[in-house]
């Protein structure tokens, strides 16, 4: 991901999610020395993002999302395998993240790439209140 990408990132960020992430937010991640963003092209035009926090050896996924005009593609998997693997480079054994509990679709997706459920995070989400299913997978 490019400083230029983050005009489209949070415009694809507050469309995706009630509670998104700025465009300073996602400048102020990228700078961290423990962190992996990635931004999907299509015909130029940036269609999804990706990201990660490292801590030792294990990394938070920290974002995933994809223009509803691009879902139903591989954008997502696509990325989040580059992620992974730049992530293996770098010494993660674990990946982690959270996701709504009635997000079936990107639940589906994380369980193709290997995550399994780990736990429930009560009312993790705001608004709407969700609860947040937990995943892992390790290398």
């Amino acid at each position: 991901m490019k400083k230029a990408d983050l005009p489209e990132v949070a415009r694809i960020e507050k469309e995706n999610f009630s509670l998104p992430w700025s465009e300073q937010g996602f400048a102020d991640s990228m700078e961290q020395e423990n962190t992996c963003f990635l931004s999907a092209y299509k015909n130029g035009s940036i269609v999804g993002y990706c990201g990660y926090l490292q801590v030792l050896d294990e990394a938070d996924i920290t974002n995933v999302s994809v223009d509803a005009s691009s879902r139903r593609y591989g954008v997502g998997e696509s990325m989040l395998q580059e992620l992974m693997r730049r992530g293996e480079q770098k010494g993660i054994k674990a990946f982690t993240l959270e996701v709504r509990e009635s997000n079936l679709a990107a639940i589906s997706l994380y369980q193709k790439l290997g995550f399994v459920s780990a736990g429930i995070r009560k009312n993790f989400y705001d608004a709407p209140k969700e609860n947040a299913v937990i995943m892992w997978k390790y290398l």
